[in-house]
């Protein structure tokens, strides 16, 4: 049976007494002290559904300061928008009458979810705020007696109370505010105090603040989640966009059409995007590798500067944290690494063992100042930026390696399998087993998933905390060739691939079957690279000697507006 004013709480039936409020005493600004008042001619037998709608949007109502129209709405339907006592105390709160704050919560008891324990929880925070304004106010004896007679004896939160204790030193109440980080006395601190009582008690007998506003924020966040093309942040809250309609966003929004091709003088192995968005390096067949400059707004990729001191086919590349110095490595008969300053194009630094190593593979550790490099010969090598040698392991077949921390780098094996590798304890740990080769690996930026290139199987995804295969995503072609992958998009929400089908695939993590294919290169793509800072925007590079940019529809349009007169090539001088 439903009745009006009440609400169902764990399978409990907490009933508000309609006559107790039926003429609530006033506020001083004019609120009704109760929050609403019911009458028996009013009753509309509303399920519990309803009531909470109805109280949803009366609080929503007063919140925007329509407080006779919320008035109305309780009145006409007979619902109460919060327990009696727990109105009653919400505007003691808000006034600061803490010793009826003391009479509300005895009241309450019995409400409160965690009984007594709780009760002394809700209290320390109110003898909190009371402490705080006493002494903002500029009654230090007062305050000194609520620490010592109030907050004291609670026994709780020891700790708080001596930090509590060292604010009696504050000269001003600005020096007050600053050191204990709080607003000071007023509606701003006395509602986020009630925020954080509200946490003690269930929605039934007191409305978590803004409850309309947050529902409506996550059904907008689960429509953007099965939206397969949701990839811009100009929606970020619910001001941008309407609620009258589900969201949605177009395959136009999305990097589906090339803006602009850049061009090599023979097979393109590898590119990548610094950190920070504004330059892409692309690597090749040609000994070439060149640092272009990415200009966000305008969307175009220009001004191209060739470093070529290392005189070998570009197979890798790998940006530094600093955005300044990146690794250079070659094919499988290359035995050093180069890292150049792309600033200067100067080679900072010669990496270079042995004559026999092969050091195809190299990751920046997150510091920026030691990396790893190896390769398929079995060198596995822990240098710093200069090129000392600080560790090796021994006899790992490297066929990929990513840093998780400053100390522990992961590397993909000859064994189908991805290894931890911490270089201050000298252990290693299992993190992933392939049932094929593994060609490529990437981790995400969080360090939460890891995407796999598999001989023949295409790109599995992994979960890297659980070690758990997530999803299989179908529609690349990979068999004989090396193929780099990449996390990207708005917060790394989707991934993407080469192809020795000459296309990119572009899947949601979600998803196994692919939101996108974009097609336009002649040859197998080998790398795929998003802009880590411009979620619309990726780069690809392919056997037939081009590197294409991909974006929205919308983006190739007002490029061609803004150069009528330009081809939408690009190749390095």
């Amino acid at each position: 049976m439903q009745t009006n004013g009440c609400s169902q709480h764990n399978g409990t039936t907490e009933a508000f007494d309609s006559h107790s409020i039926r003429n609530p005493p006033s506020t001083s600004n004019g609120e009704v002290a109760t929050n609403g008042a019911m009458g028996d001619q009013n009753n509309k037998n509303l399920s519990r559904t309803d009531q909470d709608i109805v109280r949803l949007i009366g609080q929503h109502l007063r919140g925007l300061g329509f407080n006779q129209t919320a008035e109305q709405l309780i009145a006409e339907s007979g619902c109460a928008l919060e327990h009696p006592t727990a109105a009653k105390f919400r505007i003691h709160v808000m006034e600061g009458e803490w010793d009826k704050t003391e009479e509300d919560l005895q009241e309450m008891e019995s409400l409160v979810k965690g009984g007594k324990s709780d009760i002394i929880k809700m209290k320390f925070l109110l003898l909190e705020q009371k402490y705080l304004e006493l002494l903002e106010d500029g009654i230090p004896l007062k305050a000194l007696d609520c620490l010592r007679h109030e907050l004291t004896p609670l026994k709780y939160n020891t700790e708080r109370v001596h930090v509590l204790s060292t604010y009696m030193m504050c000269s001003s109440a600005a020096e007050l505010r600053e050191s204990s980080h709080w607003d000071g006395k007023g509606p701003t601190s006395r509602q986020k105090l009630i925020e954080n009582l509200q946490e003690f008690l269930p929605p039934s007998i007191m409305l978590p603040p803004r409850r309309l506003f947050t529902l409506l924020s996550q059904a907008v966040e689960q429509q953007k989640e099965k939206c397969p093309y949701h990839n811009t942040q100009l929606d970020s809250d619910l001001s941008s966009i309407s609620l009258l309609m589900d969201h949605i966003c177009t395959k136009d929004q999305f990097p589906n059409v090339t803006t602009q091709v850049l061009d090599h003088q023979d097979e393109v192995w590898h590119c990548q995007f610094s950190p920070d968005g504004t330059r892409l390096a692309t690597g090749s067949k040609d000994n070439k590798l060149i640092i272009w400059e990415v200009d966000t707004v305008h969307f175009e990729v220009k001004n191209p500067r060739m470093l070529d001191e290392h005189k070998f086919g570009v197979g890798y590349v790998t940006w530094c944290p600093d955005n300044i110095h990146i690794l250079v490595c070659g094919p499988d008969e290359t035995n050093e690494v180069f890292i150049y300053n792309t600033v200067t194009g100067e080679v900072r630094q010669r990496i270079h063992q042995n004559t026999d190593d092969s050091l195809t593979y190299a990751a920046w550790m997150p510091d920026g100042r030691k990396l790893v490099v190896g390769g398929v010969r079995g060198q596995f090598y822990y240098c710093d930026i200069d090129g000392n040698v600080i560790d090796s392991w021994e006899g790992i077949r490297v066929q990929g390696l990513a840093a998780l921390d400053d100390k522990v780098a992961l590397a993909a094996d000859t064994h189908n399998r991805i290894r931890g590798y911490n270089f201050d304890t000298l252990q290693d740990f299992p993190i992933i087993q392939e049932d094929h080769p593994i060609m490529t690996f990437v981790i995400d930026d969080k360090k939460e998933s890891i995407l796999v290139n598999v001989a023949s199987q295409g790109s599995h995804l992994w979960d890297l905390k659980d070690k758990v295969l997530l999803r299989k995503f179908h529609g690349q072609t990979q068999a004989f060739f090396t193929i780099y992958s990449c996390f990207g998009g708005l917060n790394q929400d989707y991934v993407a691939s080469g192809s020795e089908d000459h296309k990119v695939f572009i899947w949601h993590k979600r998803r196994e079957t692919p939101v996108a294919v974009l097609e336009g290169h002649r040859m197998t793509v080998n790398c795929v690279h998003w802009n880590p800072t411009e979620p619309s925007m990726l780069a690809s590079a392919s056997d037939d000697a081009t590197v294409r940019i991909w974006g929205p529809k919308h983006r190739l349009e007002k490029r061609r507006k803004n150069s009528s007169t330009s081809s939408g090539r690009s190749s390095p001088v």
